[in-house]
């Protein structure tokens, strides 16, 4: 396990503040023309700023990362279901190889009814976050998530709510807490390799989803 003094370097305080991403080191993931990131033609556009998709397409980092903190906004609308997309070894096939953070109108019936570790802010499928703070539809959230090693911290809208250790999880069916893993999360976080695409989910269930401010900063 990391300190909280390693974690505080890494990830510039995550416990507290969202980073300052003017600072050194950091860069948009996605340029403005998109030209640097992997996604169907037409679904993902970017229009004052903000980045939405029109289908149920993710969007990736043509670059594979390793260790890194990537810091950005997200405003759900009614009902939306998508998430931030780590460590992703086969874009094509993501969902087995890769580890999702929930990003959930936990407003809408089906998310408030829905298992706590498909709700936001969720490592989805494995581990809930500790509180449920994400804003109404809407509204602006504010995510910071660094991945260093097999560690995840996710701070949601200024408050650490999720703290991570992938290589606890050695089933593939059954998380730490004794729940039952989704049938289709086949490989166990323990096993994923860690250097991979950054991505984010697109349109799911019909619902839209809007990002913005997309920063990264590779560790070292």
């Amino acid at each position: 396990m990391f300190s909280a003094l390693a974690l505080r370097s890494a990830a510039q305080d995550p416990e507290y503040l969202h980073p300052n991403t003017a600072g050194k080191g950091w860069h948009p993931l996605f340029n403005k023309s998109l030209s640097n990131a992997l996604f169907p033609d037409s679904v993902w556009s970017v229009t004052d700023g903000v980045l939405t998709a029109t289908k149920d397409e993710s969007i990736w980092s043509a670059k594979e990362y390793d260790d890194f903190v990537l810091d950005l906004d997200f405003m759900n609308a009614s009902g939306t279901n998508s998430g931030v997309l780590v460590h992703a070894t086969d874009t094509a096939d993501w969902i087995p190889h890769s580890v999702e953070i929930q990003i959930a109108d936990d407003y809408a019936a089906e998310w408030a009814k829905a298992d706590p570790d498909w709700q936001c802010a969720a490592i989805f499928g494995h581990q809930p976050a500790t509180k449920h703070i994400v804003k109404k539809p809407g509204e602006w959230n504010h995510y910071t998530i660094t991945c260093k090693g097999r560690m995840i911290w996710v701070v949601l809208n200024g408050e650490l709510v999720n703290t991570c250790d992938m290589s606890k999880y050695t089933s593939a069916s059954k998380n730490i807490d004794g729940t039952t893993a989704p049938g289709w999360l086949s490989n166990p976080m323990a096993t994923l390799p860690l250097h991979g695409h950054v991505g984010l989910q697109g349109k799911h269930a019909g619902a839209p989803i809007y990002f913005r401010n997309i920063m990264i900063k590779e560790l070292k």
